[in-house]
């Protein structure tokens, strides 16, 4: 997942790529879009739904026959969807508010400054709650780098905070945009969509490829499923967070959907489907406005999803459609159309979202830790510590975000001349970019 924002900065010049000056740049500020920001939070949600069915042990409720059929309309992908939105927003987004004066080392200082002060706070609050073990350091080390996810044995054994593996991706996505987008920027206005088109073709392709000469499972279930233990009493851990998983030498998975989920390079091109969508819109290359068809074709693409192989359950068959739900929320802002997701409560909710994304595991090991483990319970105690875990996780995102990610970004994240610039225009940039 990634930590998209809400923002108001200066379009970057079609022919001078990186070398705008600052004083050109703000003359050409770029509004707001709050629909994408509150949507956010509708992603991390998707998230945290799957989460919570797998993750919370409430047993013996994940051993009935309910909560098999609840799984089966409930699987991995809409979790995967959440992510797949994130990082074609990411791309949306880092495109958008790149202003054209800021030096290469600026902007990686900013990405830095967004993704690891709130990412080594939920990591800790893990390593706490779940009593990893520190002198094993390939269980933690690798993830507190975000450099876990290039490495299959590091994927899983490493994992920590399951849901920080996207922040790796991130990472990859935040070093490569200053580095590639000279080229982005040399594709003319009219043949935005059919680049587009051709960088979509080449993710399938590559999805192809993993599917028939990578090892792996090539059939078309739902085969995700929480890991279960002997008997009817809940466990005080949820196996990715037990003693026991932390010991483990070495912990198999599967190489083509490592390839195809969590390895970085694999989820690249999704970012820069994001950057496209967004040059297309600035340029008036996307002026849908009508959201029913993108989510109709994004809705199907989701159906299509039970009867595809993994590796292209995960992303794949969801990415144009969300890459154009995206875009057409952007430009309905841009119509002025504002909708539920703009609503200033929906705006603080996505603002709290990257946040809420990293700290509901942590929450969820503490409730099975001191309140499910050693219990019994159906349906209505997994919805009831359902419920508590998502009103605690959003109450601490929020201090989160209110008392570490906001003083960080104002005081820490813009370079001097950006200190003098802003003070002079007035505070118009939101503080969450």
């Amino acid at each position: 997942m990634r930590t998209a924002e809400s923002v108001r900065t200066a379009e970057p010049s079609r022919t001078a790529g990186l070398t705008e000056t600052a004083a050109e740049s703000a003359r050409r500020e770029r509004p707001a879009l709050p629909s994408l920001t509150g949507a956010r939070w509708w992603a991390a949600f998707a998230v945290f739904v799957l989460h919570a069915l797998v993750f919370l042990p409430v047993y013996p409720f994940q051993k009935s026959e309910l909560f098999r059929h609840i799984h089966e309309w409930i699987p991995m992908q809409l979790g995967a969807a959440g992510v797949t939105f994130f990082f074609v927003l990411s791309g949306f987004i880092i495109y958008w508010s790149f202003r054209p004066g800021m030096s290469v080392s600026a902007f990686y200082r900013r990405r830095v400054l967004k993704i690891y002060p709130t990412h080594l706070l939920a990591a800790a609050a893990f390593i706490v709650v779940a009593s990893v073990p520190l002198h094993r350091a390939v269980v933690w080390v690798p993830n507190l780098l975000l450099v876990h996810t290039w490495v299959p044995k590091w994927t899983t054994v490493g994992g920590l905070n399951v849901p920080s593996w996207s922040l790796a991706a991130e990472m990859l996505f935040y070093l490569s945009f200053p580095l590639l987008l000279p080229l982005i920027m040399r594709i003319p206005t009219r043949r935005l969509l059919l680049a587009a088109g051709l960088l979509m073709l080449g993710i399938i392709a590559l999805h192809t490829s993993y599917f028939l000469w990578v090892d792996g499972p090539k059939g078309i279930a739902n085969a995700f499923a929480p890991r279960l233990v002997p008997g009817n009493a809940s466990p005080y851990y949820e196996l990715h967070a037990s003693p026991a998983w932390f010991k483990q030498p070495d912990i198999p998975v599967s190489l083509s959907y490592w390839l195809s989920y969590t390895f970085p390079l694999s989820r690249l091109p999704e970012f820069f489907l994001g950057v496209l969508a967004a040059r297309m819109v600035l340029e008036g290359r996307w002026r849908n406005t009508n959201l029913a068809w993108p989510l109709l074709a994004l809705t199907v693409s989701y159906a299509a999803t039970w009867v595809v192989p993994v590796n292209y359950k995960m992303s794949v068959l969801m990415l144009a459609p969300m890459t154009a739900v995206v875009a057409t929320m952007a430009a309905r802002d841009l119509a002025g159309i504002r909708g539920l997701n703009a609503h200033p409560r929906m705006v603080w909710l996505g603002n709290v979202s990257f946040a809420f994304y990293l700290i509901q595991f942590p929450v969820m090991v503490l409730v099975t830790r001191y309140l499910i483990g050693g219990k019994e319970f159906g349906i209505l105690g997994w919805a009831g510590f359902s419920l508590l875990c998502l009103v605690v996780a959003t109450a601490i995102a929020a201090v989160l975000y209110h008392w570490v990610d906001l003083p960080i970004m104002r005081n820490f994240a813009r370079s001097k001349r950006d200190s003098r610039a802003k003070v002079q225009q007035s505070s118009r940039e939101s503080p969450a970019a």
